[in-house]
């Protein structure tokens, strides 16, 4: 009875970051839910099947499943959090004039005799 009840409050973890995946807005938000919710509730689900399971091999299977889970969600949302807030800081903002520019780009407005501010890599009227 007690491994059931961990199971089910796993299973409703998950809902819980399903549900929260489909309400916040951004990315970033969004990947947060999903990996800190989700991974509680695997780690309950796979403890709560551990317990109800009566072969050692059916432990030993969940408890690598667990340890994988633990290892492998947090470090895939930082590597993609990292990407999207790269994405994000390199994207420039409605209204305005540049962002990150190639050197091609740089060269391109010199030669048409802007002005370079060293220190932004933006013309340095802006």
């Amino acid at each position: 009875m007690i491994g059931e009840t961990i199971a089910f409050v796993g299973a409703l973890t998950i809902l819980v970051s399903a549900v929260g995946v489909l309400r916040f807005k951004d990315t970033l938000s969004r990947l947060h839910a999903l990996t800190k919710a989700s991974t509680l509730g695997i780690l309950l689900l796979f403890g709560g099947a551990a317990i109800v399971m009566p072969m050692a091999n059916d432990w030993t299977s969940l408890t690598l499943a667990m340890a994988f889970q633990c290892v492998t969600s947090p470090i895939s949302a930082i590597l993609i959090s990292r990407s999207v807030y790269a994405e994000l800081v390199a994207r420039p903002s409605a209204g305005e004039r540049g962002g990150r520019q190639s050197a091609g780009e740089r060269r391109g407005r010199q030669r048409a005799g802007e002005q370079m501010d060293p220190d932004r890599g933006r013309p340095a009227d802006a």
